[in-house]
């Protein structure tokens, strides 16, 4: 469904972020990017929805070029975006930021139906639908900013290290919720990650990059296997940073 050809990036007088990167993200799976801090993760997620212009390279969604378009052509095409960090609108509601992430869907009985089918994925946002977002616990904001995604109805869901700064609890319950919107809705999921070894635990296939450039890649039994993994990651995953 998506898909990078031979994509390079960087930042403004900064050498090389990504470097000829290709790789795919199947339609109906989900898919780890796997990487430590710098590798450029974020990066590449940045360059599919174009806040970051390719230096080189092509990235389509199905058969229509991304790098192209501007961001909200590419988030009105089926994109969704769960940002690393979360970045709610601390001082809104629970039920006023569900409301912004179907900005562009005018049916009000479509926007409460899909908040209701929400709602049954994530139950403790509704007994937190008029709490103010920034007074939610870590594990409830993480639920709060993928239901703010869901809520634009995406064939897409891109979640940049979703996981950072949950206690393993949180991080489990996560992950679960990530695997059953993949089972249930059929959705496309690019997880984005350093905790390599709950990464690869639900996803069918993924990459690991370093420096800019993918090293290794495969399905999800290959990684479990791949030398350089169990190096870098399987026997080091960093450690959740306990926020209830």
């Amino acid at each position: 469904m998506i898909r990078l050809e031979g994509v390079s990036a960087r930042y403004e007088d900064q050498v090389a972020v990504l470097r000829d990167v290709s790789l795919t993200i199947e339609k109906g799976k989900i898919t780890c990017l796997l990487g430590s801090n710098g590798a450029g993760k974020t990066t590449l997620l940045k360059t599919i929805v174009n806040l970051v212009k390719p230096a080189a390279g092509r990235v389509f969604f199905e058969d229509r070029r991304l790098d192209t378009l501007r961001t909200h052509q590419i988030i009105q095409l089926g994109v969704a975006v769960v940002p690393e960090g979360r970045r709610l609108f601390p001082e809104f509601t629970v039920f006023e930021n569900l409301r912004i992430g179907a900005f562009a869907e005018r049916d009000s009985p479509a926007v409460r139906a899909r908040m209701e089918e929400l709602f049954r994925v994530f139950p403790i946002l509704r007994e937190r639908i008029e709490q103010l977002a920034g007074t939610l616990s870590g594990g409830e904001q993480g639920m709060l900013s993928l239901a703010r995604a869901l809520m634009a109805n995406p064939q897409a869901l891109l979640l940049d290290e979703p996981s950072l700064g949950l206690a393993p609890l949180r991080v489990k319950e996560l992950f679960q919720v990530v695997r059953r919107i993949n089972q249930e809705r059929n959705m496309t999921v690019l997880l984005i990650e350093q905790n390599a070894r709950k990464a690869i635990s639900v996803a069918s296939r993924g990459y690991v990059l370093q420096k800019g450039l993918i090293v290794a890649s495969g399905t999800r039994e290959e990684l479990r296997d791949s030398p350089i993994l169990k190096t870098a990651y399987l026997r080091c995953s960093p450690p959740a940073v306990p926020n209830p």
